[in-house]
């Protein structure tokens, strides 16, 4: 006998309406025939993300929640860029603006929330816009290209991210707000200055106190103006003044509106059938915009129309974490200073650290952490329950804690299962637990993977280690020894480049903080690992922090068992001129360099260099540097190629030139070396270097992962191209792929093995999307390290001194 479903229709392709269905399909997975409408034309996606895709750190695909194959693999019929536009409560079918017609027995309305516009002349203009979806990133991106000065008007979460997005573009931010503290319902006003400052320091700029009268301008904004007459120039007004439930779906329903759709404890509106979860409804009162009420609304409701028993929804703790590059933020609870409140509070300078707790009848009812936020999740707990004030949680809150006091261990086993650890995605403890155990999982990595703690905004991934470490015991430490970079970290090298990209980490201090380092000061092995991974991850933000590279690099130039140096000028393509020659020998003799070293890279080491004259011999020599020292392309050796070679087919100088030229200076994991042969005699050796390329009739073959030297390989070939533009694009996307996934230190050789060719070859070779955008960041990290000495010998000169008269 077939049963038929109960259909169950979600108007609302969102966060807080697929998160239901999620928790729906665990606890009766085949009860229900499901639909969803979405509005917009993508599947469900991290709203929360979208300052990541605006500054381009991350795209539409990384954010993605649920892709296009999670609902056809349960059976859930999507709806995309169509919009719900009228509910019939009788006769239980809702009808959209596409003119269909859709019968529900459960109804779930999760249609979030709209930008609130300030009501204020000029709000029509072209460049005004909101902050709420991917449309509203796509014209902010197209802005930064066209235009230079920006304007967020809101000093909150939303505003700040967004202008530290479109800073990160290139355009010039500027926050005006009308309070005289940043994020005044999240912060006190100590917090509020401490961020303002690190904000300042990051490039925004601030008009507080200010309210906008009017924009200005023609078709396009041009500017705002103040109600104390004052203007500012702007070609892009971002609006993050609030947002407002969005209802205008039940309008004529008979469904009970007040701010938003009002709701009872599980979820249920005022009409039979029909539920509302998320930031558009009400509870209580409340109308909540943070992502873990919502996903606390979600589970109860799905327990309720599932049958499962469930104690009702009371209300959230509101708390909040600002996710800005470099800045860590947390509020919860109570956070102002007040006559009957009794406040605990510890302010370092030194290390830009403020923690608040706040009392009430000495329980703990609020609390404020900047810059340190390890103990968030404990001051939720201790919220939550209403912890009462010990000496031993003052010590633990304070960093006063003796031994005998609570550990993290303990911490973590008093954490009720039910609690949410990641807001982002609704992860709770018990879950992750549950998770550990029945896969048998290790790391955070494979965490993220299964259930989706950390993989947003990564504010939990401390809380989420610890759980780890509760669950395996012994066997954390053992893992944490194999898996970590040096003995200052448990963590992994894929650990801590995902930590710099979802906690915005740019410098060496914050990594090692905000990461826990067990030595503060690091070690000569990890310092420069992460000054890599850091330049590797913000090419744009990162500045190099020169006391972490080895001696060499800072001094350009090898240093040698007598204490004297080599210095090697860049000969690219192993091609130079009379005038450089006779500079080499002049500074040769000049400095009395001992030995004048034809290199096996095809160029000359000046070998013998004091110290102390390091400075003059590079400005005399007037010539870039051919970092013979560097984490960077050494050399690209060439043979004549087809210039003037009988069996030549391609011409392998010019192309190594223009090889050298492009990829000079850029940091990579390790040394790495190129070679072009004309031909497949292989005279410059292109089989035993990092990339290798060989020339012949049709056009050219790649090469990777040779190496010549303690441990031998001959290298693998990658792919074969028809173009030298074809040949530049593989080679760029071969070269940002192994800079964003091998590990300081490894040899292209060794990462080739470890990762796998194929795994190359599909990134590299046959996914065009991947390499495409694999160029477009490594476009962006060149555009970084190019100095003026890497144009001394100009293209024209090289091609007239190769080719001379020849045509």
């Amino acid at each position: 006998m077939t049963t038929t479903k109960e259909k169950l229709v979600l108007v609302g392709n969102g966060m807080a309406g697929i998160n239901t269905i999620e928790q729906i399909l665990k606890l009766a997975p085949s009860r229900y025939d499901i639909t969803v409408f979405g509005g917009e034309p993508y599947p469900n996606y991290n709203r929360i993300m979208l300052s990541y895709v605006l500054e381009g750190s991350k795209t539409l695909d990384d954010i993605i929640l649920n892709g296009w194959s999670w609902y056809q693999e349960n059976n859930i019929t999507l709806h995309t860029g169509t919009n719900v536009t009228r509910i019939d409560t009788a006769a239980k079918v809702v009808m959209t603006d596409s003119g269909s017609t859709v019968p529900y027995d459960v109804l779930i309305i999760a249609t979030g929330s709209n930008p609130i516009m300030l009501p204020i002349p000029g709000k029509d203009k072209e460049g005004v816009i909101g902050f709420r979806d991917i449309a509203d990133c796509s014209i902010m991106l197209a802005a930064s290209r066209q235009y230079k000065k920006a304007a967020v008007i809101g000093g909150g979460l939303l505003g700040l991210e967004a202008a530290k997005g479109l800073v990160n573009l290139g355009m010039e931010a500027t926050v005006v707000h009308l309070m005289p503290e940043l994020m005044e319902r999240q912060l006190d006003p100590v917090a509020s200055a401490m961020l303002k400052a690190e904000l300042e320091r990051q490039g925004l700029k601030f008009l507080m106190e200010k309210g906008t009268s009017e924009l200005i301008g023609g078709e396009r904004v041009e500017g705002l103006r103040f109600t104390d007459g004052t203007e500012l120039e702007a070609d892009l007004v971002v609006m993050a003044v609030g947002i407002r439930p969005n209802t205008a779906v039940v309008e004529g329903s008979g469904i009970e509106v007040n701010r938003g759709i009002v709701v009872d404890d599980y979820m249920r509106t005022s009409a039979p059938g029909v539920y509302a979860v998320g930031e558009c409804n009400e509870h209580r009162g409340v109308c909540y915009g943070l992502v873990a009420p919502l996903f606390e609304q979600g589970q109860i409701l799905a327990k309720h129309i599932t049958g499962t028993a469930t104690l009702p929804y009371e209300g959230s703790i509101m708390s909040t974490k600002l996710k800005i590059s470099g800045v860590d933020v947390f509020s919860a609870g109570k956070f102002m200073d007040s006559p009957e409140l009794t406040v605990i509070r510890k302010q370092d300078e030194w290390k830009n650290i403020y923690k608040k707790l706040m009392l009430q009848d000495g329980k703990i009812v609020g609390g404020v952490l900047f810059g340190d936020v390890m103990d968030s999740a404990a001051i939720q707990q201790w919220i939550r329950t209403g912890a009462t004030m010990t000496e031993e949680l003052y010590a633990e809150f304070m960093g006063t804690a003796a031994a005998g006091s609570q550990s993290p261990a303990e911490r973590i086993a008093a954490m009720p299962n039910e609690e949410i650890v990641c807001g982002c995605n609704g992860v709770s403890k018990g879950a992750i637990i549950s998770a550990i155990q029945d896969q048998g999982l290790t790391t955070i990595d494979e965490i993220k993977a299964c259930t989706g703690a950390g993989r947003s905004c990564g504010g939990c991934i401390p809380t989420v280690g610890g759980i780890l470490e509760y669950v395996l015991g012994d066997k954390y430490a053992n893992t944490a020894v194999k898996t970590g970079i040096c003995g200052c970290t448990t963590m992994s090298r894929d650990e801590i480049v995902a930590a710099i990209r979802e906690k915005r980490l740019t410098t060496i201090r914050e990594v090692m903080h905000v990461l826990e380092w067990k030595n503060t000061e690091g070690c000569s092995k990890c310092r420069p690992a992460i000054n890599y991974y850091l330049g590797m991850a913000w090419p744009q933000e990162h500045e190099d922090e020169k006391d972490s590279r080895f001696v060499n690099e800072r001094l350009n130039a090898n240093i040698q068992k007598d204490g004297t140096y080599t210095v090697i000028p860049r000969m690219y393509g192993g091609v130079t001129t009379p005038e450089e020659l006779r500079r080499i020998a002049e500074v040769a003799v000049k400095f009395d360099v001992k030995m004048v070293k034809v290199t096996g890279g095809q160029r000359l080491d000046l070998v013998g260099v004091k110290k102390e004259d390091l400075p003059d011999v590079w400005s005399a020599l007037d010539m870039p540097s051919g970092y013979g020292y560097a984490k960077a392309l050494r050399t690209v050796k060439t043979c004549v190629g087809s210039l003037y070679c009988r069996f030549g087919t391609q011409d392998s100088v010019n192309m190594g030139i223009q090889l050298e030229r492009m990829f000079e200076r850029l940091d990579m994991p390790a040394k790495l070396k190129m070679a072009v042969n004309g031909c497949p005699r292989n005279c410059a050796e292109s089989c035993t270097k990092d990339i290798g390329f060989v020339g012949n009739d049709g056009g050219w073959e790649i090469y990777v992962g040779g190496n010549g030297g303690i441990k031998p390989r001959i290298a693998d070939l990658l792919c074969k191209v028809k173009t030298d533009e074809e040949l530049k694009e593989v080679t760029g996307a071969f070269l940002q792929y192994y800079r964003e996934n091998a590990k300081y230190l490894e040899r292209t050789s060794d990462w080739v093995e470890r990762v796998g060719l194929q795994q190359i070859v599909t990134a590299v070779v046959e996914d065009e999307k991947s390499r495409r955008e694999l160029n477009e960041r490594i476009t962006i990290a060149l555009a970084q390290v190019k100095e003026p000495w890497s144009e001394v010998i100009a293209d024209k000169e090289i091609r007239e001194h190769v080719y001379g008269n020849l045509t």
